[in-house]
């Protein structure tokens, strides 16, 4: 699967949704049940929140049961420090 970059930037370009991901990466895998609890949030609002990040594809999700259990996307995580990394040239500009 192809990931953009510019769709992963602009779901965590929100405060929740890069606390989230900032979470994932913490603890490998939460359920969304996890997710309601920490921040007092209505359901819909964490559903929202994380159909943003999967669209995106930085994030993965599964059901467990009843739940739903969100993790980070390695591949579309590499992909996007790849390209962030293309900005940080290590020769020198002759402008």
């Amino acid at each position: 699967m192809e990931y953009n970059t510019v769709d992963i930037l602009k779901a965590i370009s929100d405060p929740i949704r890069l606390s989230i991901v900032q979470k994932l990466f913490k603890y490998d895998e939460l359920c969304a049940c996890n997710l309601l609890e920490d921040y007092q949030i209505t359901q819909p609002t964490l559903s929202f929140h994380m159909k943003k990040l999967t669209q995106s594809g930085l994030v993965s999700s599964r059901k467990d049961g009843t739940w739903v259990k969100y993790k980070i996307n390695s591949e579309a995580y590499q992909k996007l420090v790849n390209e962030l990394t293309l900005f940080k040239s290590t020769e020198k500009c002759e402008c």
